[in-house]
Parts: structure tokens; C-alpha cells; sequence
């Protein structure tokens, strides 16, 4: 019988969906995950790194980072079964590893946090997501016991890392840190902060879920729970918008989007191009006014979906 999906799980497969964000934000995210879940070893004078994760989805994601980041050969991906069938992915350096450390600002013996690592809103969110794809979990929100933490092996990169959310200028944050055991503990208890850090991190539609869940249990439906739901619906449209932008882009590389030999599907594709932000139903007023007729949200749902199935074509054409 295979296991249940925990929520921690949904969240951080969420995290690990995402290919749209920079390069600074990804490099932040790593230099997190490799600080809490690195272990370094060392061979014939050279240094090597090794992840270990159960989730097959995390492990390709930073698999992939690094690959894409550092070159196909600077890190192999693995896994090995444990007598409980339980299958851990490994996820190992090949080469360069001092100089990928030193470049991600990963240092195992100072706690700080670099600051050309994490220095601004996006860095800073890459940087605690990458913290919590290592060492977080969250409480399933059908629970009443509200709860998420981040749990690390240093006391002072655990101070480091608490203070680091009070440099995050758009959403309000305000961890606790505990000591449990040989570990340090940074948690949040409060549901709003809770939806506000699955907000930072980069998971929309679980904390839409989250959202959903306080919604049904509390009758009081507070003006920040609103907030929270719009600021998630945006976030989620502006990731999509991210990933139709890009696909156009490739369109336009490969084939041209003055080909398309489409009215529609050309001034959709445009208007894409330049706002990224803007939701379906924006689009289609948009449309609707430049070509002096109706265009509905379902229409626009209907292009984007044939420039998808393009777009994958193709992808398979130039391989």
C-alpha cells in the first residue's frame, strides 16, 4: 500500500515545480539546501558533496539546478534501496566542488548567511525556500494544531537564519526559535504568518488550500485571510503568466510568431510577452478592445492551450 502524501510533501513538490525564477533566486535556494542538507566528504585530497532526500521530486529538482547552473557533469543523480523499501535519491558532486560552495556562499563552519546570496525580496524568499525544501515541515491544516518549522544542526545559522525573514519587505514574518534536543527549531504557530511564509516560499495553491481549510473550520473570515487568498491567486497568475511567456518566447524563436497565420493567437501572444502579470479574463478585455470584438476568458484558455500543444510540437521537432 503506498504511503499517504503528507501536506509538508504537497508543499515542497510545489516548490520544486517552478523553472521560471532566476538564476539568483535558484542559487539562493541551493546555497539553503546544501548548508542544511550537505554532507561533505573528502578523497584523494579532493572535497565532495552529497544530498540525500525520499522525495523523487526535490531530488530532481536540485539535480537539475546544479546541472544547469554548474554543467552536465558537475553532479550525478542516484538512488539506493533500504531494507524498509524506503528509496533515498543521492544527489553527489562529481567535480569543482569547493569552487560551487564558494560560489553558492556555503561555508559549514560560519553560521552567517551570505549577503550576496540573500540581499533582496527574491533572494531572500529562494534562499528560505531552499531552507525549507531541506529541513521544514508543516502540519496538515486540517488539523487544529497550527504549525510549520525549519529545523537545522547550528545554533548560530538557525539565529542567522531567523533574522533573516525580517529582512523580507513584503509580507510580515516573525519566527520563533526553540532548542529541541541537539537541534535548533525556527517555527511559526499563527495561521496568517503561515500563509504568508507558503506565500514567500513560492507555493500559491497550497496556501490556497491552507486558506481553504481555515475558511471551513472558522466561521470569522478575517480581512487578512482575504488578503491572503488574492495575494495567492495573483502570485499563482503571475507564475503562469511567467511559464506562457517563456513557451511564446521559444514559439517566437523557433518558428516566428508572425507564422502563427492568426489573428488571435498572435496579438494573445504579444500581449502575453508584455504582461506577464495580467490574468485570463485581463487578457481578454484587452483582446476584445483591440480587435472590436468579444473575446471571453474561455477563448484566451483556448489559445494558450494550442500554443501549449505548439510549443511541445516543437520541442520535439528540434531534438
Amino acid at each position: 500500500m503506498p504511503n499517504k502524501v503528507t501536506f509538508s510533501q504537497i508543499v515542497k513538490q510545489e516548490v520544486a515545480s517552478e523553472v521560471t525564477f532566476s538564476i539568483q533566486r535558484r542559487k539562493a535556494l541551493l546555497s539553503a539546501y546544501l548548508r542544511i542538507n550537505g554532507v561533505i566528504t573528502f578523497k584523494n585530497k579532493d572535497t565532495f558533496i552529497k544530498l540525500k532526500t525520499d522525495n523523487s521530486k526535490i531530488a530532481r529538482y536540485i539535480y537539475t539546478s546544479l546541472k544547469n547552473i554548474y554543467g552536465e557533469d558537475s553532479f550525478a543523480l542516484t538512488f539506493e534501496k533500504k531494507r524498509s523499501k524506503k528509496t533515498l535519491y543521492l544527489v553527489e558532486s562529481c567535480k569543482n566542488t569547493d569552487e560551487i560552495l564558494e560560489d553558492l556562499g556555503v561555508d559549514y563552519f560560519e553560521g552567517k548567511i551570505p549577503k550576496d546570496i540573500a540581499y533582496n525580496d527574491e533572494t531572500i524568499s529562494g534562499y528560505i525556500a531552499g531552507a525549507f525544501l531541506a529541513g521544514g515541515s508543516i502540519n496538515s491544516p486540517k488539523t487544529t494544531n497550527y504549525h510549520l518549522e525549519i529545523c537545522v544542526s547550528s545554533e548560530n545559522y538557525a539565529r542567522w537564519l531567523t533574522k533573516l525573514f525580517g529582512k523580507y519587505h513584503k509580507l510580515d514574518l516573525e519566527p520563533k526559535f526553540i532548542k529541541r534536543r541537539d537541534k535548533y527549531v525556527i517555527y511559526f504557530k499563527k495561521s496568517d504568518q503561515i500563509s504568508n511564509f507558503l506565500i514567500l516560499i513560492g507555493a500559491p495553491e497550497t496556501c490556497m488550500e491552507f486558506e481553504g481549510e481555515r475558511v471551513k473550520r472558522d466561521f470569522i473570515n478575517s480581512q487578512n485571510r482575504l488578503d491572503n487568498f488574492e495575494l495567492a491567486n495573483m502570485t499563482k497568475a503571475s507564475l503562469v503568466g511567467k511559464k506562457q511567456a517563456k513557451e511564446i518566447k521559444y514559439i517566437d524563436d523557433v518558428l516566428g510568431i508572425h507564422n502563427l497565420h492568426n489573428t488571435k493567437k498572435e496579438l494573445l501572444c504579444y500581449l502575453r510577452m508584455e504582461n506577464k502579470e495580467l490574468s485570463l479574463g485581463e487578457l481578454a478585455d484587452l483582446m476584445s478592445e483591440e480587435l472590436g470584438i468579444l473575446i471571453t476568458k474561455s477563448n484566451v484558455n483556448h489559445l494558450f492551450r494550442s500554443l501549449h500543444d505548439l510549443y511541445i510540437k516543437l520541442q520535439g521537432v528540434k531534438r
